[in-house]
């Protein structure tokens, strides 16, 4: 470390009748050699500094090229880190310290900059003095600083020293520090290095900059300080609802009331999420403006629509504004799209409770209140409530009314009746104390009606892993960061004749195992923040397990609904899913096991993965994305029972661009939505194609496969006999899930993962039908009647660098052909 030279502070105004630069004799002589020296020392440390930029230049393929780095400043104590900055030569100084007698700084050097930089400082030396005070040049910028060193990312670090993790592959939510307009880079530098970064909304919004939590080991840390120039400083990722809960607890309704003042409410004319539940505090400061009085139904009119529980409140915090913990942190203007509506569907504590064989008909009572109150409004109906100890393996009466809800075919409803989107929990597991009595998810099968086909069945997952509070110092979350939550169950042990749920899993929090390995609790600082139904003691507080993931993937729906007005329910369900991305724990379970009929067990835990909000309301850069929703008419009744129809779609994966993308790796995703009509009973239980009114698969054209082989493989009226034998061409072993995977359910995706070069040929996808009771039991005029499906198919490349959307921008509308009367061997 180089030895430290210090300046004397010279106050020319109050010690000195002329300047020391101006006098004569010893006095000016020892001025100047002061400050040459200063200035040759700076520039020697400048020098070395910036030596170590180059040598820590990383090569790392997936990175772009550095244009610069870091360096260590020492200031003298109490110096403004602002006169460091030079806007025009982009130095910006970032993280700033006091420690001892100094205060540090990191600043950003551009390698564009370094001459003009090392100009300053020649300047300063031997540069023509003032003619006003006959100062040196930058007399204000040089003499506070003490010394340039090589920066560290403790340099960056403005966090308690000690909890900077000293190993490299310590890994941790990071809070990354960036200016506001350099949001994007660092997404980009994260993307590249396979590193996820929090969704949007969990980002605190300040005026200057944006705070990124980063789940990453500190040597991926370092990489992205020395490959990027957009971190201004770095922190651990500490926010978490006991700083509301505990810490300032009786200054929570400033802390409401200062959020509602920031928040755009919408008006009437917007969606709603509509709660099903305990009823909702409509007095909370965070939810009146958006739940009007006459929003507010009860199944029975006793009840009161009034919230009798605090679930039903906190659900609907979550609902509009996802977990508070960072909008109440941050100073950002928000604006809401969306409404809540509220029916109470449980009864309160002294009324009778409902019979469980009623629940079907009391939820469908419950969808007409919203819809006879104000119909021409959009809606997302949300429910976290369970059948407790029912299993939902088997389509239930329950489930049954939830997907006659869904697909616009409950009693009352007629051909003009909309589609409904319905979000529902899976249920939680058992809130066990004793950790020999925890078991896995898998031990706690989902509960009814969380296998409804129409229904987006929500599970949990969770990224939390901080413990906060007095006497939890040496505990240790229960699940690790991007598992499974301890919460949420899953339906590894209904079997392969069922749906696949849980759909989508979003955040419900995580426990904590006490030191000794014997208990688990839930902790606060382990729980999302939402509203309370206690407004006058506690209107801010924790919130948890699959209700909270179930409001969050509610309040989703919701917002794209208000984005994309012109989009179906099914469609919005297939953007959700289509958005979806696993965690780094849920890849590396799919990684370790090749066997596709063995990933279907990680898939009943996992869904699909975790949505993003982002992903799903618009393409990025380096996806290419259709999106389509049609009518298609599946059987015909003439002269006997047939299939009718089936769509081609011409995917814009132009020859050209493949080869050119030759051996880079691509995902190409297909998703496919519709609801179904249902037909519980009889042989529904056990065989599928019996419960759905009718089905969907899609089918991708394989490699080498002729385009009229194809199309004889999938329908049999392309064939010379219709009981001709289907061409056989073997597929890859590229599907995340293959076509085995799918029996039931009306919703399909799966993605297939390879060398751009082995998509060439394979750029026609077949949505068709199979069997369902309208085909086989059903009525001329229901045989013959049209239905709808929403398909979604992205191409993304691996590496962000590659833009896909350019070269292929004019062949982005869907080209669909129709086959007429095909006959599909069931």
């Amino acid at each position: 470390m180089p030895t430290r030279f210090t300046l004397p502070h010279i106050d020319i105004s109050e010690r000195h009748t002329s300047s020391p630069y101006t006098g004569e004799g010893a006095g000016r002589s020892n001025n100047v050699r002061i400050r040459e020296e200063h200035a040759v020392k700076l520039k020697h440390e400048l020098e070395a500094a910036l030596a170590v930029i180059d040598q820590q230049r990383p090569a790392d393929p997936r990175l772009p090229a550095p244009q610069g780095g870091y360096i260590e400043v020492e200031l003298r104590r109490g110096s403004n880190p602002d006169i460091l900055e030079r806007r025009s030569l982009g130095l910006r100084p970032g993280a700033v310290k006091d420690r001892q007698a100094a205060r540090f700084v990191g600043l950003f050097v551009p390698d564009d900059a370094r001459d003009a930089f090392a100009a300053i400082l020649e300047d300063y030396r031997s540069g023509p003095l003032t003619p006003k005070g006959q100062q040196p040049p930058h007399k204000d910028t040089i003499e506070p600083i003490e010394a340039f060193r090589r920066a560290r990312l403790e340099t960056l670090w403005t966090d308690d020293a000690d909890a900077l993790p000293l190993d490299p592959q310590h890994q941790m939510w990071w809070a990354i520090w960036v200016p506001r307009d350099r949001e994007n880079e660092l997404e980009e530098v994260a993307q590249r290095l396979g590193l996820r970064a929090g969704a949007r909304d969990r980002r605190l919004k300040f005026p200057e900059v944006v705070v990124i939590p980063v789940f990453a080991r500190r040597a991926e840390i370092e990489l992205m300080m020395y490959a990027t120039g957009v971190i201004v400083e770095l922190r651990r990722a500490t926010d978490n609802p006991t700083f509301f809960v505990d810490e300032v607890r009786e200054e929570q309704h400033e802390w409401n009331e200062e959020l509602a003042g920031r928040i755009g409410w919408p008006g009437l004319d917007v969606p709603a999420v509509c709660l099903f539940d305990t009823g909702v505090n409509r007095a909370h400061a965070l939810i009146e403006p958006a739940l009007a009085a006459d929003d507010m139904h009860a199944v029975r009119r006793g009840w009161g629509p009034d919230d009798h529980d605090s679930h039903g409140t906190a659900m609907g915090g979550i609902a509009l504004h996802g977990d508070l913990t960072i909008p109440l942190g941050d100073t950002e203007a928000r604006v809401l799209t969306h409404r809540l509506e509220s029916v109470k569907l449980l009864p309160p504590g002294r009324a009778d409770p409902s019979d469980p064989n009623s629940y079907g008909a009391i939820t469908q009572a419950a969808v007409a209140l919203p819809e006879i109150q104000r119909p021409d409004r959009t809606r997302v109906f949300c429910m976290a409530v369970t059948n407790d100890g029912v299993t939902g393996a088997q389509p239930s009466t329950w489930s049954s009314a939830l997907d006659q809800v869904a697909s616009g075919t409950m009693p009352g409803d007629n051909e003009n009746s909309p589609k409904r989107l319905v979000v529902v929990a899976i249920g939680n597991t058992e809130p066990v104390m004793e950790a020999r009595r925890w078991l896995t998810n898998d031990a706690y099968p989902a509960q009814d009606p969380a296998q409804a086909w129409n229904a987006l069945t929500i599970g949990g997952y969770t990224d939390l892993d901080r413990i906060e509070g007095q006497g939890y110092e040496d505990w240790t979350q229960l699940a690790e960061v991007g598992a499974l939550s301890p919460h949420s169950r899953t339906s590894v042990a209904w079997g392969t004749r069922t749906p696949i749920k849980p759909e989508l899993v979003m955040e419900a929090g995580n426990r904590a195992l006490s030191p000794s390995g014997r208990d688990i609790i839930t902790l606060d600082s382990l729980c999302v923040l939402s509203t309370g139904r206690d407004i006058g003691r506690a209107p801010l507080v924790p919130f948890q397990a699959t209700s909270a993931a179930t409001a969050q993937a509610a309040r989703m729906a919701a917002q794209l609904t208000a984005a994309h007005p012109d989009y179906w329910p099914e469609t919005i369900r297939a953007l959700m899913v289509h958005s979806a991305e696993y965690t780094e724990f849920m890849r590396a379970s799919f990684a370790a096991e090749p066997n596709l009929r063995n990933r279907y067990e990680i898939v009943r835990r996992f869904g699909y993965g975790v949505p993003d909000y982002d992903r799903a309301a618009a393409s990025a850069r380096d996806h290419l994305a259709l999106i389509a929703q049609t009518e298609i008419q599946p059987y015909r009744l003439k002269g006997g029972r047939k299939f009718n129809e089936c769509h081609y779609y011409n995917l814009p994966l132009p020859a050209a661009v493949i080869e050119e993308l030759d051996n880079e790796p691509v995902d190409l995703k297909i998703t496919l939505s519709y609801f179904v009509d249902p037909n519980p009973g009889f042989a529904a239980n056990v065989d599928p194609l019996r419960y759905q009114s009718f089905g969907l698969r899609f089918d991708l054209r394989r490699k080498g496969e002729s385009l009229a082989n194809f199309k004889r493989r999938v329908n049999v009226a392309e064939r010379e006999q219709p009981k001709q034998r289907a061409p056989r061409h073997p597929d890859d072993n590229r599907w995340l899930l293959g076509p085995d995977s799918v029996s039931a359910g009306s919703l399909h995706c799966d993605i297939w993962s390879g060398p751009a070069i082995d998509l060439l040929g394979r750029d026609v996808l077949c949505i068709k039908p199979v069997g369902g009771w309208w085909r086989d039991r059903a009525r001329a005029e229901i045989v013959n009647q049209r239905t709808r499906y929403a398909l979604v198919v992205t191409l993304k490349a691996r590496r962000t660098t590659i833009d896909l959307y350019t070269p292929i921008e004019l062949a982005l509308r869907p080209d669909i052909q129709v086959g007429n009367q095909i006959a599909i061997e069931r």
